[in-house]
């Protein structure tokens, strides 16, 4: 299909347009705002597989960053206090005034970003964060291309450069359920869905969900995910160990399916963690879905990597080139 000019579909508070660009293919329908790099809809075979929003300005305030890109740093960091080369940056508290998450307030999810190309089978969007952004250092140069990657498979590419050291952890984080009707709603409870997570280690949190430190083995635990284990009534919101540091190519991260659904879905990528989170607060952000409907597998640096010398590094320099790639790849199965 020929590649088609974004189009507007709304407007931000300040005026300007919130754009929308679709991609179709190799079994795919994907649509994308400029608004937090959102990925809106995502169809497989016509059957929709994530959460998304008919009016386009829920996702200013009311989403919990549902399709987005997250940033300057995805996940939580402690008090909203870290230090880089011997100073001390503070960051807004947008969790119950506790702590550092997604970002900020606004973070990337709930800025404009520019489509800078758009193709048959991609589209690339940019977003310059200045310096001083939410408390960060440095102005942040950023990049999201999402391509179809081929049959069932959309990836999406990440890239950043700084202006001055700073750390970086983006991620995309979208909802998932494989059981949605063909409306996309109401999203049905996620108990029966399965998932498998190859990892050996977790990282083990406090009271509000900051990592403690410790790098802990799943054997023997709840956390033991390496079979393919059905959610049912299971609470997550914790990062799985994939690896000490970035890979070069995306590698399975995790694979997800659901009685009654013949789609599986794996989720490949170059993080060295990936955060499995049940969408527990959905019901918070008012928009008719219940607790629990939908879950995310999110790849991305360690949790609160800044304030953990022994975590694998989120620091960015001048000259050096962030990069992360997700690959979302959808096939179908036998059904359940």
């Amino acid at each position: 299909m020929p590649a088609r000019d974004p189009v507007p579909v709304g407007t931000m508070p300040d005026g300007r347009p919130i754009l929308e660009a679709r991609l179709e293919g190799d079994g795919l329908g994907v649509t994308v705002l400029n608004l937090g790099a959102v990925i809106r809809r995502l169809d497989f075979h016509g059957h929709p597989m994530v959460l998304g929003r008919d009016d386009p300005h829920d996702y200013v305030a009311k989403t919990p960053q549902c399709g987005a890109i997250v940033g300057r740093f995805a996940n939580r960091i402690a008090g909203g206090r870290f230090t880089l080369d011997g100073i001390s940056y503070e960051l807004p508290r947008n969790e119950a005034g506790r702590a550092h998450l997604h970002g900020g307030s606004r973070g990337f999810s709930r800025r404009n970003w520019t489509f800078a190309d758009v193709a048959d089978r991609s589209l690339t969007l940019t977003y310059r964060a200045a310096d001083g952004e939410e408390g960060y250092p440095g102005a942040l140069d950023v990049t999201c291309t999402y391509a179809i990657a081929g049959p069932g498979a959309l990836r999406a590419t990440l890239t950043a450069a700084t202006t001055k050291p700073t750390i970086v952890n983006l991620t995309n984080h979208t909802y998932f359920n494989l059981l949605l009707p063909p409306e996309g709603f109401p999203a049905p409870a996620i108990d029966d869905h399965v998932v498998e997570i190859p990892a050996d280690a977790y990282l083990p949190v406090d009271e509000a969900q900051i990592p403690t430190g410790e790098i802990a083995p799943v054997a023997g635990t709840r956390f033991d995910l390496r079979r393919p284990t059905r959610i049912g009534a299971q609470a997550f919101d914790h990062a799985f160990v994939l690896g000490r540091e970035t890979v070069a190519e995306p590698r399975p991260v995790g694979r997800v399916t659901a009685a009654g659904s013949d789609v599986a879905l794996t989720v490949l990528a170059t993080a060295p963690a990936v955060q499995v989170y049940d969408g527990a607060q959905l019901a918070k952000a008012g928009l008719g879905y219940a607790a629990r409907t939908a879950l995310c597998l999110e790849p991305e640096a360690f949790p609160d990597a800044p304030n953990h010398p022994g975590f694998p590094s989120a620091v960015l320099r001048p000259g050096e080139t962030y990069r992360q790639i997700i690959e979302y790849r959808f096939t179908k199965e036998t059904t359940r």
